[in-house]
Order: C-alpha cells, then structure tokens, then sequence
C-alpha cells in the first residue's frame, strides 16, 4: 500500500478526503516520507491487530468508528490547517490488513477441521468395512424377498450410474455392464428414480421377464445412488417400508466408502476449492451416518445378566454383550466374523428351525418375536425374543404418532435363561397339584358323609344344623381350591390351553346371560342383555372370557339387593370391545377400590362382616383372564349405588 501511495495511483481518491485549495492559498502540506510509510504501517497494523484479537464482528464497530472519525479528522485538518494526514492510503492499508487477516484466520480453521475430519473419518472408517457391508445388505434383501438379482449403483465423476454391489440369487444369466441391451434399459429406469427420488417399477413383461424396481439410496436429504431389485413375484407394497429403511442404510454405506476413498486436501480452504468442498460434503455425510447408527439405541450393559446384541438393518451384528457370547458359543474372536443371522443359526432348535422367517415377520409386522427354546441335551430353556427397534415422530414431541410413520433402526436380540424359573414353576404346579388332590379327597368324604347324616332323621335338629354347616363349609373350600387352580394356571408363563379365536362379544354375553338367567330369578333381580350387533369381534378364548363375564354376573347378583335390574351391555371404542356389567347394590367403599383385585381380599361394607361365601378370588381371576388377552379392567363404584365393572379386548 505504500508503494501504490508513492507512485500516486491513489490521487483521486485521496482527493476525496481533503478540502481543495484555491491557486492564491497555500498548498496542503504533507507529512515526510517516511513519516507517512510509518502512519500507514501503524494503521494497518492495528487493523489487523484488532481483527485477530477480537475477530471481525466484534472489531467492526471499532474500525468503523475509527475510520469515520480519520476521514472527520483529514477534511477538518486540510480545511484549517492546510494539513494532508493521508487518510485515503491509511483507511485503504487498515482494509487490506483487515481482509488479509480474516482471510488468514479462515484458511487456519479451514485447515484444522479439515485435519480433524481427516483423522475423524480415518480413524472409524476401515478398509473393508463398507464392502462387507454392501453385500451384507443384499444378502438380507436375499433372504426376505424373492429376489432374483439386486444391484446397487452409484453416480461417477460424470454423473452416470456404474454398479458397485451386485448379488444374483442363481448362478449363470447374470447382466453384463454395458453389453447388455436389457442392462441399459434398467440403467434407464435407475435414472428416472434417482431423478424423481421416487421408487420406479416396471412390472413383469415391460422389461424382460421380471419385475423390476429401483429405490433411490437417501440419507440426510442426499440421495447417493440405486438399489435395483429385480422379482420373481410381483411388488408388494407392503415392502416399500421395509426397503425405504434398509435403502438409507445402504445409503449411508455408500457414503462411508466414499469418505474411505477420498482424503481431504488441506492445500487451499473449502470456500475457494470446489474439491476440497465436495471431499468435506462426504466426509460429512459419513459422519451424519455413523451419528444416525450410535443414536439406534445406547449399548447393551456389560455387566447385563441377560444376553443382549444389537444388528443393523443390513446384517452387521453392532454390538453383542459377554452374556450373549456366552450363550451363542462365540469366541471373541470370532464375533467380528458375526452376522445377524450367524448369530441366531446358534439358537435353531425345534420350534426355531427357520430364523429368516422370524426375521420377515419382524420386518414386516413390526411385533416382537418371542419363542421358548428348549435343548433338552443341555438341560436347558432359553426365551428369545427378537425386536426391532423404531424411529417415532413421538421422538419430535408429537406423542400421537402411529406404527405407519415410524421409521425402523435396528434389531434387538435378547436371550434369557428361564431354566431355572421353568424348574421352580414346575415344581409349583406339582405342588399345588398334589395338594390340591390330597385336599379334595378329604372333602369329598367330609361332603358327601355330611350330606347323609343331614338327611338322617335320626339325628337331633341341633346337630343336623351343625351337619348342614359342615356341608356348606366343605362345598366352599371346594370351590375355594377350583378358583385358585385356576388362577393359577392363568399365572404360569406356558399358557399353550389358549387358543385365540375370533369371538363376538354379544355371543358371550347372550350365553353368560342365559347361564345365570335362573340364579338372578331365584333372588329376584332382573338380568338384562343390551346387544350391539355393530361391533367387530376379539381374538380370544371364549371358554375364559365367558368364565370371566359370569364371575361378574354372579358377583353383581350376590351383592344387589331384591327387585334391581343388573344391565350387561358392549360399546365399541377406538381400537378396542367393551364388556359392561352395571349393577343397582351395596357399591364398594373408595378404600377398597384399588384392592379388589388383589387374591383373597373380601370387601367389609359398613355394619356388616366380610362375605363369607366369597373367595376372594373372583376379581383375581377376571383380572387374569383379561391381562392375558392384552385387555384391561376397570371398575367405577358409589356406596348405596351400585357399582360399574368393565373390561375391554382389543378388537381385530
């Protein structure tokens, strides 16, 4: 800048910042040479001074001010004093320093991100990770489609697409690049879906045998290649979910071996450098993609006694604990070899011969996979249960989002050792069996002796009153060891007596009606059946649920009195069937609305003493039967008003 003042390139503009001078006045007078190429330095220097300590934003206020305050300065001095303080080179170098400045602070935080995504993206990447995983991923595809050939393709430097990934379900026939007039009209079809960013099919007999489909690779709102399917059946749309998914993960492999094969050049800064911006743009996709993987779910606790792993939605096993190496039978060596279904062929038994079906019905339906294996070589039973874990829009705040909308992540294997439950349960149910049969002997005699001696004429009033309490007392404790059999059986984990049907609700409630039609007669109260014939039916048991229907009919009847009306009606809900049973009785007290349904607790309504026929075992058991089915009881009461019991199935 100094130089460009002494030769004079600037004389117009420093025109600008003085006060001219007629002919008859005296000349404005400029500082020495050496004094101005001192001014000038001085400026400059603290530009750039302020630039770097205190970067451009904050010092702008500063330099402005300055500068106003200088061009003030140069009009008043050449005005008054005659007197040229060479603002115009002065403000010009203070400029240049400022933008030499920040242009240095740029290139040096340039240079360090671009070290650190270098030594980011180097350090994670490996070098036949993202190979494997590709391969991993069509082999998945393999498995759970009718694949016939699926290869992904990628753009060039040029923009065309060229395969990197192909696998072929047979052998012999397979495409040729470029050879092939078949090859370039599916080339064609990959074009039109990475243009549109939309799944293109064109069904069997439009090009070749087929049906072929092409779904654009996406992640971060980038598209990065085509995955081309071609079927031996035709689409099933149900599948676009399944494919959207394993298609970004495939897209952020794509990106991961991008990021492999090009390193950052740290030579020129990313905003004068289109290469060196485009290598930053992978390496950033990539590291988008490692942060969307590590967010699936956090790590399985090491210490954990169950066995866990998680897998990726293309095959890679992302994480096994040292309980699941265990119970796979896998080195530590051998578990980067791993894949996921490597990991469950250890677990195949003779209810789980087939883990790709499993696989499927997890992908397809979204529902847990749950299965107890037993290896009877072993003296062993492992629960497995296979889960895939989802992507809500609840995880953006919105708690109203619905199973079409979540996105799935990945999968999660867990594996319990319930060997030494299933011994413990065993030898309960043998134990309440055995008690059971030594009660019900004993009762049996002590009821049927009783009933004769009461019908024996001989024997004195007093004592055939003792004889009938005797009688009664026995037939309660025989219905007594009945119910909480059964309860019982409801609690044992192994409920393979269950069998889950269609069942209408109205059906259940006409017979429940018609079952206690004649004891609600005999005490005087009017039984009434209000039908919905609009209501859809519930996978069931309908031995159970009616069982539990006449639990609430006989309770409701017990506890009203004569001439009141016990209404059973059903009402269709959002995604469930309500059974409602209204009664006109005592009510039960607000303190024992939360333990009704606690095993043997008996309700004491005020004045009186516990009910001696009941149980206590009733409710326990409806409760039972309803959880059992994934419904749900509910219960709304008022002393001297009567009460409102109800449960809800969920509706197919």
């Amino acid at each position: 800048m100094c130089a460009v003042w002494r030769t004079g390139m600037i004389d117009s503009l420093r025109a600008a910042f003085v006060v001219s001078v007629s002919r008859d006045e005296t000349p404005l007078q400029a500082p020495q040479t050496w004094l101005g190429l001192m001014l000038i330095v001085c400026v400059s220097m603290s530009a750039g001074f302020f630039v770097s300590r205190g970067g451009a934003r904050r010092s702008f206020w500063i330099l402005g001010l300055g500068f106003l305050t200088a061009a003030v300065a140069s009009l008043l001095a050449s005005r008054f004093l005659k007197i040229d303080i060479l603002f115009a080179p002065q403000a010009l170098g203070a400029i240049s320093s400022v933008v030499i400045v920040q242009l240095y602070r740029l290139w040096r935080i340039d240079s360090l991100l671009t070290d650190r995504l270098n030594k980011t993206s180097q350090n994670l990447i490996q070098a036949t990770v993202a190979p494997a995983r590709l391969s991993n991923a069509l082999k998945l595809l393999q498995t759970v489609l009718p694949l016939d050939e699926a290869v992904v393709f990628q753009p060039n430097d040029l923009g065309e697409l060229v395969p990197c990934a192909q696998l072929r379900a047979t052998a012999g026939g397979a495409l040729e690049a470029g050879r092939n007039s078949l090859w370039r009209v599916l080339v064609q079809l990959c074009d039109r879906a990475l243009q549109t960013n939309e799944i293109a099919l064109a069904p069997a007999g439009e090009i070749g045998s087929l049906e072929t489909a092409a779904i654009p690779l996406s992640h971060e709102g980038r598209t990065v290649g085509v995955l081309l399917l071609r079927l031996r059946e035709s689409f099933d749309q149900s599948d676009r979910r399944l494919l959207t998914a394993v298609g970004g993960q495939i897209a952020r492999n794509v990106q991961r071996e991008e990021a492999r094969k090009k390193k950052l050049d740290g030579n020129l800064p990313a905003f004068v450098s289109a290469r060196t911006s485009s290598y930053r743009l992978h390496a950033f996709d990539y590291l988008s993609g490692v942060m969307t993987e590590q967010k699936f779910g956090a790590q399985v606790l090491a210490d954990a006694s169950d066995a866990y792993a998680l897998a990726y939605l293309d095959g890679t096993v992302a994480y096994m604990n040292p309980a699941m190496n265990a119970a796979a039978q896998i080195r530590p060596e051998e578990a980067e070899n791993v894949d996921l279904f490597g990991l469950l062929d250890r677990f195949k038994s003779g209810v789980f011969d087939q883990p790709a079906i499993a696989v499927r019905r997890v992908l397809q339906s979204g529902q847990p996979y749950e299965r107890e294996l037993k290896f009877p070589e072993q003296n062993q039973t492992l629960e497995l249960r296979i889960s895939l874990a989802s992507e809500t829009s609840s995880a953006n705040g919105n708690r109203n989002g619905s199973d079409q909308d979540s996105r799935p992540l990945c999968f999660s294997i867990r594996v319990r050792d319930v060997t030494r439950m299933k011994e413990f349960e065993q030898l309960k149910s043998d134990m309440i069996s055995l008690m059971s049969h030594e009660l019900r002997t004993p009762l049996t005699s002590i009821n049927g002796f009783s009933e004769l001696l009461a019908i024996d004429d001989k024997i004195p009033e007093e004592s055939r009153e003792f004889v009938q309490i005797i009688a009664n007392e026995s037939q309660r404790m025989s219905r007594m060891i009945d119910t909480f059999l059964s309860v019982t059986q409801l609690e044992r984990s192994d409920k393979k007596e269950v069998v889950h049907i269609p069942v209408c609700l109205d059906e259940v409630a006409r017979d429940a009606v018609t079952t206690m039609q004649s004891i609600a007669k005999r005490k005087r109260i009017r039984l009434v059946e209000q039908a919905n014939g609009t209501i859809p039916p519930v996978a069931a048991d309908k031995s159970l649920i009616t069982q539990a229907l006449i639990k609430l009919l006989d309770n409701a009847i017990r506890y009203s009195p004569e001439r009141t009306t016990v209404t059973v009606s059903t009402a269709l809900e959002a995604e469930t069937v309500r059974v409602i049973v209204e009664d006109r009785g005592y009510g039960v007290p607000a303190e024992s609305i939360d333990r009704i349904w606690e095993k043997f607790y008996r309700v004491t309504r005020d004045g009186q003493e516990k009910d001696e026929e009941s149980t206590g075992l009733g409710l326990a058991f409806i409760k039972e039967v309803i959880e059992q089915h994934g419904g749900s009881v509910t219960v709304d009461s008022e002393v001297g008003r009567g009460s409102r019991f109800s449960f809800a199935l969920p509706r197919l």
